[in-house]
């Protein structure tokens, strides 16, 4: 039984870690996990170990870096979210795909496919703090919730490769915090009407 953890259970944790963290980012979760790959510290399924290359790499940092700059420009940072809805769910799934190595193919499709929903559904609620945020601070505290979510979706990356109990625990902390958030803006906003 403790055989299967690390072959089947903690890849699927790492591609639904990995997912969420494309729902803040599109890019810095495919660095971080092509960097991985270059390093050694994850296994990526042989049609992915491209992502391990060095033109990869040097190609999901920069990415990863524009869409980091980007996100802090505004009007900028919602034309990303409206690209975002096709981005981020696409780039989970290929990360869902690259880290599920051991899996049967049915099965790692099928979860790949439930690891974009996890990114759209991750996408949607940092939308609605981003609007929320727009709402209460005329956008000033836009930048502020980016480098936020800059920091989550890397944390949340880096600890679903090496660590991804603990990054699923995070996950749905963070998950947590983003609901009772939106309650609190839900209250205000009913408040000031």
């Amino acid at each position: 039984m403790l055989d299967a953890l690390p072959t089947y259970v903690f890849p699927v944790l790492a591609g639904i870690v990995l997912a969420a963290a494309t729902g803040l980012r599109a890019f810095l979760p495919l660095f971080v996990l092509s960097l991985g790959a270059r390093l050694g510290v994850v296994d990526l399924h042989a049609n992915f170990e491209f992502l391990g290359n060095d033109f990869a790499l040097g190609a999901l940092c920069v990415a990863a870096v524009l869409e980091l700059a980007a996100d802090k420009i505004p009007l900028v940072d919602h034309a990303l979210d409206a690209i975002g809805l096709v981005v981020r769910p696409a780039a989970a799934f290929v990360a869902g795909l690259a880290v599920m190595a051991e899996l049967p193919q049915a099965i790692s499709i099928g979860l790949s496919l439930f690891a974009a929903t996890v990114a759209l559904g991750t996408h949607v609620e940092h939308s609605k703090v981003r609007a929320g945020s727009t709402l209460m601070t005329a956008g000033f505290g836009n930048p502020v919730i980016s480098v936020f979510e800059d920091l989550l979706s890397w944390v949340l990356s880096v600890l679903a490769i090496l660590a991804p109990v603990i990054a699923l625990l995070l996950l749905l902390a963070a998950f947590d915090a983003t609901r009772r958030f939106l309650r609190r803006l839900r209250r205000r906003q009913s408040y000031s009407t």
